[in-house]
């Protein structure tokens, strides 16, 4: 089975971590928010920015403190995932198991940089106000900053991929959404959670293949034998 070391590990996720926070720097130090260009002119590839202060895909969790128990969260996690990356590539488990993780490794790294420092290091952001118990989004572009425009743990994650692929109406028959806007694909992310979906999903899809192979390896370097042993075994 091929496996991968442990410096190739790193490679791919400072290749992923290097990409996803290069392309949110330019993004936010170049660009207001909203929509920033359509690729190639193309109406289903564009880079729209945003920001996001909860989860992937924009997803919230409660106000500041829930913002907290979420950065924490993923700081947990990604001090158990270097742990446990190392210990994968020690007892060689296959080669798409250990890329797998390491995608995982890399998103929640990318977008736990955001959280942590963010807040601290840029002077405009997506911030939290607490006279109005809501987020509150900001105008003109961001600067690099000494004194931030929120604390540590506080920054907000910087989207920008947008795929709206199919832009429709579902039919006036179908009950509840009848006539509404239909939108495939709406969510706006960016490089670190397309590198945790890639992970996840390609792990959900071939974990049989993995397990089944680290298993079998497991198997065939333990030598079983039924030979008894002794001292009295004479060797002529």
């Amino acid at each position: 089975m091929k496996t991968l070391k442990l410096r190739h590990v790193i490679l791919l996720i400072s290749i992923i971590i290097i990409v996803d926070q290069a392309l949110k720097i330019w993004i936010k130090t170049s660009h207001p928010t909203g929509e920033v260009l359509r690729v190639f002119g193309m109406d289903w590839f564009r880079i729209h920015f945003i920001e996001n202060p909860g989860m992937a895909w924009g997803w919230k969790f409660g106000n500041e403190t829930g913002k907290m128990i979420l950065t924490l969260f993923r700081l947990a996690a990604v001090i158990f995932g270097t742990w446990y990356l190392g210990k994968i590539v020690k007892q060689q488990y296959s080669r798409g198991f250990v890329v797998c993780a390491g995608l995982i490794y890399a998103g929640a790294l990318g977008n736990l940089i955001d959280s942590m420092f963010y807040g601290m290091i840029f002077d405009k952001g997506l911030h939290y106000d607490a006279a109005i118990n809501e987020y509150v989004t900001y105008s003109g572009i961001a600067e690099f900053s000494s004194s931030g425009y929120s604390s540590f743990l506080h920054g907000s994650v910087v989207d920008m991929l947008y795929f709206p692929i199919i832009k429709s109406n579902f039919p006036s028959w179908m009950p509840f959404v009848g006539g509404q806007d239909f939108e495939f694909f709406s969510p706006i992310f960016n490089i670190a959670d397309a590198s945790i979906s890639i992970g996840v999903i390609t792990l959900l899809i071939f974990q049989k293949r993995f397990f089944k192979k680290h298993m079998a390896d497991d198997a065939h370097s333990t030598v079983e034998t039924n030979t008894d042993v002794s001292d009295k075994v004479q060797v002529s």
